[in-house]
């Protein structure tokens, strides 16, 4: 087996990863500029396996990260409702997404 050059390397590095859908999406992996796209794309992929609620870990600092995935929130017609993270599910460093699913 041949060593990797420089242009495998860089191949590698930029090589989209697919991560598994499950009910708490943790932002601190993440750049704030994603999320516009991030957090759509997370809900529909919840609503198509029939969550009804997911968490959205955005951390405690300073609010603007809370604010931020609140305001994309308030824009999605899959959201029902949506609330800070009580004592069991992380505060007010989490929001809890109630989803509208899509039942025929």
């Amino acid at each position: 087996m041949s060593p990797l050059d420089e242009s495998d390397s860089q191949a590698i590095d930029h090589a989209p990863v697919e991560l598994p859908i499950t009910w708490e999406l943790d932002l601190h992996t993440f750049q704030p500029s994603d999320l516009p796209e991030l957090i759509p794309a997370y809900l529909a992929a919840c609503v198509a396996r029939n969550f009804r609620e997911v968490r959205i870990i955005h951390g405690k600092g300073t609010g603007t990260l809370r604010t931020t995935v609140q305001t994309i929130l308030q824009r999605l017609p899959q959201v029902q409702s949506f609330r800070l993270g009580d004592e069991h599910s992380g505060g007010w460093g989490a929001t809890v997404v109630t989803l509208r699913l899509n039942n025929p």
